[in-house]
């Protein structure tokens, strides 16, 4: 086999894979960084045996095995038993002595990621660090993309994992889902989890979306009573109904509806309705509920844009965000026009936020405002880290230049 195709192999497998078999492997070293280690390592021999013996039936098995036979090493050896001042077989009694993984697939087995979250939403953990790091060591995402959606540069957000990875091995924070009564402390960062990795991702067309909307569908089937981990299954795969072809880029409201997802969009609405609880609704509901309302556009060919200010001023009270004022201006701006949207738009953020620009130049060319607009335009497509979002906010910055003075 060609080295080309076995490198081939074993990107799919860590680009399909990689947190599934993290999950599996820490639950085993109650260890992050170790495990981290170990499958960097499992990795690296793919590379360097896959092109001479094949790739194996199992991919994930195989990587798996490897890398657990790593961690064994690692706890055999004479510095970690100095460091542990444990007994090699204190340290692997709870590992088996065969491979349970040898016949096994394992997408057949329970998801270990869910614990892992849990894991990392431990108290003992700095809560700065939870969030990043369930989207870092769960769901895959680099620590540099991290750093990017928190605003801190990638060194700090770095150190700030590395710090929680060690605390969850010195504390010796069980690899388990919580009970009831540590549930309710630790769920709120696990959603903000998920959430923001399916925020990151769907807009890119790579598999770690779809797999943020299998995590918030296991996380609400295994929590059947909890409403926003229902609501957030439901908003992650209405979300993901309507994503686009990579490279390609419309308008929300521009989008013809009958390119969405059927299916999804009957999934998502399916996860609303057992999200539906008396009383006052939390942020994942809310958020669903808008999504419900602009996949509606659908069934009856018009954006209920009354409906939607009714949320959004919800959302506001009861999850106030900059991104949440931004949106609601642009509702305010179709309902009342331009100008009543450009006045309900918060003032220009510090550091600059791109969907504030965005909003921005879009009421300015409603209102008419076309030199400010392209302006606007501009400074978005600067902010975008997105190319297809960016050519087109670039595009409408030429077009209303085109139009010349009003």
């Amino acid at each position: 086999m060609s080295a080309a195709r076995a490198r081939a192999a074993a990107e799919r497998a860590a680009r399909d894979s990689y947190g599934r078999l993290l999950a599996l492997l820490a639950a085993h070293a109650g260890d992050v960084a170790l495990a981290e280690d170990a499958l960097a390592d499992a990795f690296e021999q793919a590379l360097t045996r896959w092109p001479v013996d094949g790739v194996p039936r199992s991919p994930d098995a195989w990587l798996l095995t490897v890398a657990r036979n790593r961690v064994r090493d690692v706890w055999r050896s004479a510095a970690h038993r100095r460091a542990a001042a444990l007994p090699v077989d204190a340290l692997t009694e709870h590992l088996p002595a065969d491979d349970p993984l040898a016949d096994v697939d394992p997408f057949a087995i329970p998801d270990r990621r869910l614990a892992l979250l849990f894991v990392c939403a431990h108290p003992a953990i700095a809560a700065d660090a939870r969030t990043p790091l369930m989207l870092q060591t769960v769901l895959g995402l680099d620590s540099a993309r991290v750093a990017t959606a928190f605003a801190v540069s990638p060194a700090s957000m770095q150190q700030r994992l590395v710090r929680a990875k060690r605390r969850i091995a010195r504390a010796r924070i069980p690899f388990v889902v919580p009970d009831r009564t540590a549930m309710a402390e630790r769920l709120p960062p696990v959603l903000e989890a998920v959430y923001g990795c399916a925020a990151l991702t769907w807009r890119q067309g790579d598999d770690l979306a779809a797999e943020a909307q299998h995590l918030a569908v296991t996380l609400a089937s295994a929590l059947p009573d909890e409403p926003e981990a229902w609501a957030l299954a439901a908003l992650v795969t209405l979300s993901l109904a309507r994503r686009q072809a990579p490279g390609a880029f419309v308008p929300l409201d521009e989008q013809d509806p009958a390119g969405w997802d059927a299916d999804l969009v009957a999934e998502g609405e399916t996860y609303l309705r057992r999200a539906q609880r008396p009383g006052v609704p939390g942020r994942f509901r809310l958020e669903a509920a808008i999504q419900a309302v602009h996949v509606d556009r659908r069934r009856t060919g018009r954006t209920d844009w009354a409906a939607l200010r009714t949320l959004y001023v919800a959302l506001d009270a009861v999850a106030p965000s900059l991104g949440g004022r931004v949106a609601l201006a642009s509702v305010v701006g179709r309902l009342d026009g331009a100008a009543a949207g450009l006045a309900a738009l918060p003032p220009e953020p510090s550091p600059a936020f791109q969907p504030w620009w965005a909003a921005r130049a879009d009421l300015l060319a409603r209102a008419g405002s076309r030199a400010q607009a392209a302006v606007a335009f501009r400074r978005a497509a600067e902010l975008c880290d997105d190319a297809a979002v960016r050519a087109y906010l670039a595009a409408r910055a030429r077009a209303v230049d085109d139009e010349g003075p009003p």
